[in-house]
Parts: structure tokens; sequence; C-alpha cells
């Protein structure tokens, strides 16, 4: 007989505790190009997606594929190093399945990175924008479908999705530590081709400032289980642009990686300070 969806977290959950005792209380999702925090961290034990019972494997370059649990600042941490996208061919509840695993680990706090394409015209490449709220109309969401109640309600609450407090204490961190900081609204999209240059108009118009293939999914599966989140995205290219050019996803890693100590500096800050 096929375990429900609670009892695949649990087996999951199970699994990780007979090799890690610990309770994590943050996790940490690294998008693409953005899993060198690690090294920041006190890492005690890593365990390959493909050891994980139900977990998803990642596909995409720029994600290791890896759950890395220690600390970070002093604090019991986990990072996922990889994440999953429905044009992996997952579906939006694959995508949260690590979401929801670690919440039954103890994660209450939830740290998002990705790399993103800029749509304010006072943007540039390498900006880190934190995230006040995101738009993921075009997007599927993950809960779709049956609620298990032990989960969360089947009408969550969206209106704070990123909680305000930990964009103050971010900005105030990234002023101390003089990394200037853009903030916007992030449009998630499903990929994995990048956008038409109408496409970006289009999201502009709308209101967003950046957009991406990751995160919203997961945002909304936090908040369903009650996890306060705080994100941010690097600006790796510019969508709205004059020049006839086009972007490829190794520029986009590499605009990731040369803006990755600036992102890796205040998610270390914020966790020592919480």
């Amino acid at each position: 007989m096929a375990l429900s969806l609670i009892g695949q977290l649990q087996e999951t959950a199970d699994f990780i505790r007979n090799k890690y005792n610990h309770s994590p209380g943050i996790g940490i999702i690294l998008g693409s190009g953005l899993g060198n925090l690690t090294a920041c961290m006190e890492v005690e034990l890593e365990i390959g997606y493909e050891q994980l019972p139900h977990f998803p494997v990642s596909t995409v370059e720029g994600h290791a594929g890896r759950l890395i649990f220690g600390k970070l600042g002093g604090k019991p941490v986990v990072a996922m190093a990889g994440r999953f996208h429905c044009y992996e061919g997952y579906t939006a509840q694959q995508v949260v399945y690590p979401i929801r695993v670690m919440k039954l680990l103890g994660v209450n706090l939830l740290l998002i990175s990705n790399a993103a394409g800029g749509m304010n015209e006072g943007f540039r490449v390498g900006d880190l924008m934190i995230l006040r709220d995101h738009i993921s109309l075009f997007t599927s969401n993950p809960l779709l479908g049956e609620n298990p109640a032990a989960l969360g309600p089947r009408f969550p609450d969206m209106s704070e999705p990123y909680r305000k407090e930990l964009i103050v204490k971010a900005q105030r961190i990234a002023s101390r530590l003089n990394i200037p900081v853009k903030e916007g609204v992030y449009a998630g999209v499903t990929g994995p081709s990048f956008e038409t240059r109408a496409e970006y108009r289009l999201l502009q118009l709308g209101g967003a400032d950046a957009v991406g293939m990751s995160t919203v999914q997961e945002v909304i599966a936090a908040a369903h289980m009650g996890m306060d989140v705080f994100a941010v995205s690097i600006i790796t290219d510019m969508g709205i642009r004059q020049e006839d050019n086009t972007i490829t996803h190794q520029e986009v890693l590499e605009a990731a990686r040369k803006a990755e100590p600036m992102l890796t500096a205040i998610f270390r800050e914020l966790v020592t300070e919480l």
C-alpha cells in the first residue's frame, strides 16, 4: 500500500534523525551558483539527495544536490545545496517536499536565495534584492489538491510572505557591512526558457522588479506550515534592456558567483543575530 504524503514525509524525517540527532531551527536554500555559503558553516553531516527516501534529485548545473547540517554563526542550521524546479519535470508538490521535511525536523525560519533577472530599470547586474513580496500567478500552486490538516490550513494567509521584521534587520546588517541592497517584488515563472522581451514588459507592468524560476512555491509551502521566511535575489541579468543581447545560464552562474560573498555575509550575520 502506497504511503500517504504525511507518511512519506515522516519516513524521510526519521531517516535523517537516525543519522543526525540535533534539531536545526533555521533552514537555508541555496540557489544557482550560490553554494559557497556552506564554506562558512561548521559542517556536521552531509546527505546526498539520492540517499533520502522520497526526495527529488537536483538535475540543474550549479545545484550540488545535498542536505548539509551544522552550525552557522553558532546556530544549528540545515542548508539545501540545490533546489528543485517544475521545469525539471517535478510537480509543485515535489518541489516543496524538502520544505515540509525541514519543518518536521524543527525548522521555523527559512532563508532563501535565488538568481533572478532584473526588470527594475534602477537595478544592475550583481545587485542584491531583498524580497518584500512576490507574484506567483504564473506557476502551479503547491497546495492544489488534498490538504492534510497536519500540514496547514486549507486557505493560508499570504499577506506577509516575507517577514517584515527580518527585512528590517537585514537592511541594518547590510548598511553596517556597507553592502548596497535593493528591495522589490519577485515574479515566479516556470521556465526553463528565459522570458521574451514582451513577457519582461508584461511582468514589469504587473509590478515585478525581478523574475525567476523558483522560490514562490517554496515560500507558499513555508507559509502554509507556519514558517517565517526571508529571501534575497541576486540580479544576474537584466531583462529590461535596449541592446540586442541574449542570456545564457553560464552568464547567470557567473554573475551569481561574483555577488555571492555579499549575500553570504548578510545571511551569516542575520543568523548570528537571531
